[in-house]
């Protein structure tokens, strides 16, 4: 457990929120998504679900604004120059309360699941070692090892995390979701709301496997959170607008998955 952390610091972040989280808070978590597919945290749930330190304003600060040193997605097959992101790849055993980071390591879909940017390595900046110990970070990195743990008490999980800064200016509309609404080849899914800046529309839609709509909700707001079920639904994010168009217009988002090796 040790190698996963540069501080102490941040190893007792991980820990509070592992032992301090609301197991009935997690088990209705848990309920929606296998009876629906998914869940939906307003902000005010997520952030109840960290520690007192995941729940920090000063925390937050360090969390966010990590966002404004991501690099430009250069594997972009639509020619958009609109994606900027950091990843990195953990692993856990559903029975452990935590998470092990890995070597740096690319980023891979197939084209069954990425039809637009997928079929080959994709190498991005690993995320920084500020954001990898900062304890909103470990927060809901726990939170999802908990939950996900829940919902599949044996599995081996590969863990990848992917922070996502989204730019739309006055030449074009940006797409979130560029491949559309997808899999993206795993077991699990959290979606959180970072920072939405001078914009409208993105809202996350939710389908089953025949196409129907399931739900329609916007992540309006920091800490809003999605968790869906991969295996039995499909997601996507409707394309956003900038408003003014002499300011930035920026959705910055914090997704992780989780897929049993």
């Amino acid at each position: 457990m040790d190698s996963l952390f540069s501080n102490a610091q941040a190893k007792e972040a991980f820990q509070s929120a592992i032992s301090t989280s609301n197991f009935d808070a997690i088990v209705q978590i848990c309920s929606s998504i296998v009876q629906y597919g998914y869940s939906f945290l307003p902000g005010r749930k997520t952030r109840a679900l960290m520690p007192a330190r995941g729940a920090d304003d000063a925390a937050w600060q360090e969390f966010s604004e990590s966002w404004n040193r991501l690099g430009l997605d250069q594997y972009m097959r639509d020619g958009g120059r609109y994606r900027s992101r950091r990843h990195a790849v953990y692993s856990a055993l559903s029975t452990s309360d935590y998470a092990h980071r890995e070597p740096n390591q690319p980023h891979y879909q197939s084209l069954d699941y990425n039809h637009l940017n997928g079929g080959i390595a994709r190498h991005y900046l690993p995320i920084e070692d500020v954001f990898a110990n900062n304890a909103v970070f470990l927060g809901i990195l726990g939170l999802c090892c908990k939950t996900f743990g829940r919902l599949r008490p044996k599995a081996n999980w590969h863990i990848e995390v992917h922070q996502f800064r989204i730019e739309a200016n006055q030449l074009c509309s940006a797409q979130p979701t560029p491949d559309g609404v997808h899999r993206d080849g795993v077991h699990y899914v959290l979606m959180m709301m970072v920072k939405r800046q001078n914009i409208i529309n993105g809202e996350t839609d939710i389908f089953n496997a025949d196409g129907a709509r399931l739900g329609r909700f916007l992540l309006a707001d920091a800490w809003d959170a999605a968790i869906v079920d991969d295996e039995q639904v499909r997601h996507g994010v409707t394309p956003i607008v900038q408003l003014d168009t002499t300011q930035p217009g920026l959705r910055d988002v914090l997704v992780i998955t989780f897929r049993d090796r």
